[in-house]
């Protein structure tokens, strides 16, 4: 599903060059559900902005789904970000004036799709996250945790590869947090490729692989036995 290979990633500082990513090579097959850890500074977020084309890669190679990810123009770049991944954010990034319906759709309507069949399926995902009830209401009108629904409502209505998650849990309480989780190893366990950065290990540990990175590379890489998020809430 992801296949990365001598990834490098480098900022200029003024005069100054910052070697953020240091010859990575990761892989992550379908249906699988990882975590990606480490310290401030260690690359996590930049590796995460790659593999979601939200930024490119020095050198290197990049492939998604058996599609190489290399000199896109942000048209064609738009366009694989809506065909194959999901986004899900630490600050939820929905549109305050839209009901969780509408945000729900936006990614639909930029496929194209016609609106009666937008709302069908915006309503089903709704109701896929326990939200239906709240379809007309406002981002203002909800707690944090039901934000963070809608925003993964949001990011699996349009059928991604792959979800991923940058600090989804990052803004809520423990309790939030943990019933959020459940519901993402609900979505892993119906076969959707997950990949999350977190610098919880609670949350780490909720997972099925556990990836650190240090100062741009890979320190370690290991299966872990999953702790179920529901044997908490």
């Amino acid at each position: 599903m992801i296949e990365i290979r001598d990834l490098h990633k480098s900022y200029q500082m003024g005069k100054n060059s910052l070697h953020v990513l240091k010859g990575i090579d990761f892989a992550v097959k379908e249906g699988e559900f990882v975590s990606i850890m480490g310290s401030s500074g260690s690359g996590k977020s930049t590796l995460l902005n790659i593999i979601g084309i939200l930024d490119e890669a020095d050198s290197g190679t990049y492939t998604l789904d058996n599609v190489p990810i290399k000199n896109l123009n942000e048209t064609i770049a738009s366009r694989y970000r809506n065909k194959f991944l999901g986004f899900v954010f630490q600050s939820f990034n929905l549109i305050n004036y839209k009901s969780a319906l509408d945000n729900v759709a936006l990614p639909l309507y930029y496929q194209g799709m016609g609106r009666k069949e937008r709302m069908e399926r915006s309503m089903y995902y709704l109701e896929k996250v326990g939200l239906a009830n709240w379809a007309k209401h406002l981002p203002s009108e909800m707690s944090g945790g039901q934000k963070q629904r809608v925003a993964i409502a949001r990011a699996l209505a349009a059928d991604p590869k792959v979800l991923l998650a940058d600090e989804p849990t990052g803004a809520l309480d423990t309790k939030t947090s943990y019933e959020v989780m459940e519901l993402i190893q609900q979505i892993n366990d119906e076969g959707k490729t997950v990949l999350i950065v977190t610098h919880e290990s609670d949350i780490a540990e909720m997972t099925k692989r556990i990836v650190f990175l240090k100062d741009g590379q890979i320190e370690s890489d290991n299966p872990v036995n999953q702790v179920r998020a529901s044997s908490y809430v």
